[in-house]
């Protein structure tokens, strides 16, 4: 199938090649920004445009990976021209019919993982979340997802809305505090490395077992000394405000 990608970002370049290692043409890139058209369009070997006017009119299928207050404005201009045409968002948290009123076959392929270009990511383990406005679409968006990953699931919008609220908080929150652990090891000139075989057990041990099962430390114990003494090291009011915060969430969680 013939498919243009609106948007050149992480997602985007992961899903783009993706789908070109198992076959599917690639044949456009549409992005603002000319650098990024540029260098996801070399990498797939075909053409990009940072003029929306310019979008390919002919091609099967529309895959948007934009920012999400931007979907339903580039959607307007890219339908209107290839109305026969499937598209699709990659959106964790926008409903399905932002593309209702502008084109007959939409829906959603949803990776849920966390991407960086320079980092190559396998799909195959990637649970991909899908919803479609029809039966024909969802067997397409089906055929789509199962070629790139074994994990591909039915979620409707209300249902992905907390998919994508939970992977914020168990990827991008949990990515947070190990920025914070890195300021305060950065004072004392400590190798964040160090940590990465307790991130990693951590990790680990959550695929054995619950998250609340899988808690330790001074906070599910509420050792008020040491949370006190550990408080009084951080650098500023807002880390103490965050340990105070999850603090109060960890003792309260294992008590329930």
């Amino acid at each position: 199938m013939r498919i243009v990608f609106i948007g050149s970002g992480n997602l985007a370049t992961h899903l783009s090649l993706a789908l070109k290692a198992v076959g599917e043409d690639i044949v456009q890139v549409f992005s603002r920004t000319e650098e990024h058209a540029k260098e996801l369009a070399e990498k797939l070997s075909c053409n990009y445009t940072t003029n929306i006017d310019e979008i390919d009119g002919n091609a099967d299928i529309y895959i948007f990976s934009v920012k999400d207050d931007a979907i339903n404005e580039i959607a307007a201009s890219v339908c209107k021209n290839a109305s026969n045409a499937v598209f699709i968002h990659t959106a964790g948290s926008v409903p399905m019919d932002v593309f209702k009123g502008y084109a007959q076959h939409y829906g959603v392929l949803y990776p849920m993982q966390t991407f960086s270009k320079a980092r190559h990511v396998d799909f195959r383990p990637i649970p991909c979340f899908i919803e479609s406005s029809d039966n024909k679409t969802l067997d397409l968006i089906r055929q789509l997802a199962e070629s790139i990953s074994d994990e591909v699931v039915m979620a409707d919008s209300e249902k992905r809305r907390k998919l994508h609220l939970a992977a914020v908080l168990a990827c991008n929150l949990t990515n947070h505090c190990y920025r914070l652990a890195e300021r305060v090891l950065q004072e004392e000139q400590i190798d964040f490395r160090l940590y990465l075989p307790l991130i990693d057990e951590t990790a680990k041990k959550v695929s054995e077992m619950s998250p609340r099962d899988a808690q330790t430390g001074p906070m599910i114990r509420y050792d008020v000394n040491v949370m006190n003494r550990q408080i009084g090291l951080l650098p500023d009011e807002r880390t103490r405000q965050i340990y105070r915060l999850m603090a109060e969430s960890i003792h309260e969680d294992s008590c329930q």
